[in-house]
């Protein structure tokens, strides 16, 4: 496996031999295929991270099921901004996405 690109929590990688990505979560790796993988960033990036600070989200965590429910993760606001700069910069790295602050304010 080769490592794509690493965050503060998380590790990207890419098994060319197995055709499929892995993402080191801390406590668990887990394999994607393109399309899981797909998925996973339009979950993260469906995420209003607003709600985390005007008090529509009180708590502060997020509930992320992946790959037809067989993992489960609860992430804080910091996991889930760490998670969408991983992708944003794992995707530009292999050349299917731009380069994206995640705290870019839109105009």
């Amino acid at each position: 496996m080769e490592r794509i690109h690493s965050s503060q929590y998380y590790t990207f990688f890419q098994s060319k031999t197995e055709k499929c990505f892995y993402i080191d979560f801390g406590q668990k790796v887990v394999g994607f295929r393109f399309c899981e993988l797909l998925s996973l960033r339009q979950k993260i990036w469906a995420i209003n991270i607003e709600t985390h600070f005007d008090g529509a989200n009180i708590h502060g965590f997020e509930i992320l099921s992946l790959c037809n429910k067989e993992h489960f993760f609860i992430l804080n606001t910091l996991e889930v901004l760490d998670l969408k700069d991983l992708l944003s910069g794992a995707f530009y790295i292999l050349g299917i996405g731009t380069q994206d602050s995640v705290l870019a304010t839109k105009a």
